[in-house]
């Protein structure tokens, strides 16, 4: 294997590994950085190595190995430091022994609880949902800083404080990086599913900037939910999660129109979704209703299943649509939802039903800046032929906006008003 081969391989092992790499680092040295640090390590030594003795036929246990034995050698230096020298004969070698036992056996533990563990640390309710972001795409994603600011329009000196604030928090608690039981573990739960909704969502309806979509923001939640399913195999509201990303992700093709301008569900041409993410949306939605799941993310995977199963937009089954978000805000109460569900009426009772239900809400302080809430009554009051007042809808909501290309799609609805 010539090195250039050799490196592309080690460089490939190591963006496959690295999530599980510094999970079970971390789990075994209590610290984030150290983990890293512990990781970056056995990647210098295999970029040595592996040109020479060619690619093990298990990378990724080789990598764990080095760097653990790494950390071996450390602790073992450092209780060196720390001990007098005339106790060191006597002790120095049963410790050592002991802690590299212990090392060992850790080479046979559950590799997917030390990644559970890792998750649920970077995903804290401690940190601030945008810290929790950075820090998970950091540790369990492995973009860089700069990939981070990238993607969420911020800059990297920004993002970099963020993600070195949130590890110092967490050192500063003393987080165990074990997978938390019980009632911890159901507790924390939903900020990891938010975490991770947030970066999909994020992506698939930006909040700013010039693009309205950045598919590469949906990938990074729908990796990160697929592998949640592969370690919480019978939480059903991870499954929920999953089926609702992968069913939005099927539309993202068809999200845009020619000029680069959003449009709506009832617009697009479904034979742009994507039916192989659409079959794995409703896999994963039929694992969580078949574990009895009820909660917010399953119903909305059953909201978004009713697109995904209509052929065309005059086939969407809005009655059915209307009930479950007649039971998300039972479940969920939110002003988004309450929002959503008076769209959801208005289609299937009339415009007039769904402006009865924003007028329930108009007055929420949450929306009082909420771009969506002007242009939905526009869309209700266009459907309903009062297109004077469906213009002064869409041009509010177009001046609250923060994305550009979707200032652009409500301008347009507004020119449409004549």
């Amino acid at each position: 294997m010539s090195r250039d081969e050799a490196q592309r391989a080690i460089e490939a092992s190591f963006r496959i590994e690295r999530a599980r790499l510094i999970a079970g680092l971390a789990r075994m040295v209590q610290s984030i950085d150290r983990a890293e640090e512990l990781a970056q390590e056995a990647l210098l030594i295999a970029l040595s190595e592996w040109p020479k003795t060619g690619v093990p036929d298990k990378p990724g246990a080789w990598l764990m190995t080095t760097a653990k034995r790494r950390a071996i050698d450390a602790i073992r230096h450092e209780r060196m430091r720390e001990r007098k020298h005339g106790e060191l004969a006597q002790t120095l070698d049963e410790a050592s022994d002991e802690v590299a036992a212990a090392i060992e056996a850790a080479l046979d533990d559950e590799v997917g609880d030390e990644l559970l563990g890792l998750i649920f640390v970077a995903c804290h309710p401690m940190l601030t949902a945008e810290a929790r972001a950075a820090l998970t795409l950091r540790v369990i994603g492995g973009l860089t800083p700069d990939e981070i600011a990238r993607a969420f329009l911020s800059n990297e000196a920004a993002i970099a404080k963020r993600i070195v604030r949130a590890k110092q928090a967490i050192a500063a608690a003393g987080l165990s990086f074990e997978v938390p039981r019980g009632g911890e573990r159901a507790a924390r739960l939903p900020s990891v599913l938010e975490v991770i909704y947030l970066i999909f969502n994020e992506g698939y309806a930006a909040t700013s900037g010039e693009d309205p979509i950045r598919p590469g923001l949906c990938l990074e939640g729908q990796r990160l939910g697929r592998m949640l399913a592969a370690l919480m195999p019978e939480e059903p509201e991870v499954f929920g999660l999953l089926a609702l990303m992968e069913i939005q992700a099927s539309r993202l093709a068809a999200r845009l129109g020619p000029d680069g301008a959003l449009l709506p569900l009832t617009a697009q041409d479904r034979t742009r979704w994507d039916q192989l993410l659409i079959r794995r949306g409703l896999e994963a939605l039929a694992r969580a209703e078949a574990l009895d799941g009820g909660g917010p993310y399953v119903l909305q995977a059953a909201l978004a299943a009713c697109h995904a199963r209509a052929r065309s937009a005059a086939d969407t089954d809005w009655g059915r649509i209307a009930a479950l978000y007649d039971r998300l805000r039972i479940v969920a109460p939110s002003p988004v939802v309450d929002l959503n569900r008076a769209i959801a009426h208005s289609m299937a009772f009339g415009p007039e039903a769904g402006l009865r239900l924003l007028d329930e809400i108009a007055g929420d302080p949450a929306l009082g800046s909420y771009a969506p809430l002007p242009a939905a009554r526009g869309d209700f009051l266009f459907r309903a032929g009062r297109l004077s007042e469906a213009r002064q809808q869409f041009e509010a909501a177009s001046r609250l906006t923060r994305n550009t290309g979707e200032a652009a799609f409500l301008r347009a609805r507004a020119a449409a008003c004549g």
